[in-house]
């Protein structure tokens, strides 16, 4: 039996990627509530590893050229078959305009990948849907000009708060080849996006967690201050993250403490970070274990005694918006040490569900000290973000939401 056409294009920047679990587990969700689709990516996998997420997907995976160089009979090929559509000159006229105001090779690498996805899209698809709102989102809305379709986003966090607002605007405008509707995960984020609106909704829907893929957490021994303290952060190795400073903090602990950190994720700092923790004297009491899959992830978290994640904004405007991996924490009841940054309070009340610190140094060291001080306290807490998982960020909500939308704007590309 034949596979039938995929009616959806989804276009992401890099496949598969093991710091992007959340687009992993929701496209797995999607192929699961029954829309067919393609994936269709900017860029190839640098990652060694991959998550068992990414191995049960059956979607097939098509590469786009990542630099127009790489496959110029590709390039040409797509941009003349593209000179013979209705809406090359509409198109064209857009890309033009947003080069004048983004004179860059990759706003010229977009059109090229736009016109080879438009030439190599199969003939029975109806739309395309694009996970971030810069890069993908460029790509897949210059591509839906080329085909006459219409075309929709999944917004998260860097592309959110690093693009500017001129291009944000028209990408919100449906009446002008923006997109039919737009998600994000976070309502931080959905407020700002809603705010420069034209006429394209932008829907809040958490990624939430499919708890169906991670194990009950087990039964925590009681730890008796004085103890080996047992810290824990999941997260790239770029400014954002704020590992810079957790570092800072580490090296400010009294001596009398007895704590080790375990850092997971690879990242753009990462031989800057392993420099800056030897010159501060703390290398020893730290393990980096680089990427690790989402077992290996879970495993941690069993056995640690505090996640922390110090998210701050970046000098560029980047922030995290909700990072899957407290969300993930919560569900092993791995109590919770982060920052009030975006939208990080909407899924833990300070005191109630974990704690929100100030970045600088002093402030992280001190919380580290007094949760080492009280198991008990952060045991409640523990105990009250796993409960707050489950009643109201688990998948499956935004799941359903998401698939109705994809398929309305798969119907609305359907031929008349």
């Amino acid at each position: 039996m034949t596979q039938p056409t995929p009616r959806l294009a989804i276009v992401v920047k890099g496949w598969p990627r093991l710091s992007e679990t959340f687009i992993a587990q929701e496209l797995l969700a999607l192929e699961r509530a029954g829309i067919d689709f393609a994936i269709w990516s900017l860029r190839h996998p640098t990652d060694h590893k991959t998550h068992p997420l990414h191995d049960q997907l059956r979607a097939d995976v098509f590469y786009l050229p990542e630099y127009l160089g790489d496959a110029p009979g590709r390039v040409l090929s797509g941009l003349f078959w593209s000179m013979g559509r209705l809406g090359f000159w509409r198109a064209a006229v857009q890309f033009f305009r947003d080069l004048r105001r983004d004179p860059t090779k990759n706003r010229i690498r977009r059109f090229g990948q736009a016109c080879v996805l438009a030439k190599e899209l199969p003939s029975g698809t109806q739309a395309l849907y694009a996970h971030f709102l810069h890069t993908p989102s460029s790509v897949a809305r210059y591509a839906a000009m080329l085909r006459s379709m219409p075309w929709s986003f999944s917004a998260h966090a860097k592309d959110i708060w690093t693009s500017p607002d001129w291009e944000l605007r028209e990408k919100l405008d449906h009446q002008t080849a923006g997109a039919s509707f737009g998600a994000t995960c976070t309502a931080f984020g959905a407020a700002h996006l809603n705010d420069l609106a034209q006429s394209t909704p932008v829907d809040l829907v958490y990624h939430g967690l499919d708890l169906a893929r991670f194990p009950l957490p087990a039964a925590r021994p009681t730890r008796i201050p004085g103890q080996r303290f047992e810290m824990l952060s999941v997260g790239r190795l770029v400014e954002k993250k704020g590992f810079d400073r957790l570092l800072d903090a580490l090296a400010l602990l009294p001596d009398h403490m007895d704590w080790h950190w375990v850092h997971i994720g690879g990242g753009a700092l990462d031989a800057q970070m392993r420099s800056r923790a030897e010159a501060l004297g703390v290398e020893a009491r730290i393990t980096w274990r680089g990427a690790c899959d989402q077992p290996e992830v879970i495993a941690a978290m069993r056995s640690a005694d505090l996640f922390v994640l110090p998210s701050r904004v970046a000098e560029d405007g980047d922030r995290d918006g909700l990072p899957n991996v407290l969300m993930e924490a919560a569900s092993q009841m791995l109590p919770i040490l982060s920052t009030p940054v975006s939208a990080i309070p909407e899924f833990i009340d300070d005191g109630v569900h974990g704690v929100l610190s100030d970045d600088a140094p002093a402030a992280l060291a001190g919380h580290m000290l007094r949760l080492e001080q009280a198991p008990d306290v952060s045991a409640e807490m523990a105990q009250a973000a796993f409960d707050r998982l489950q009643s109201e960020f688990q998948m499956q909500p935004g799941i359903d939401h998401l698939a109705n939308r994809l398929r309305a704007i798969m119907r609305e590309g359907l031929p008349a």
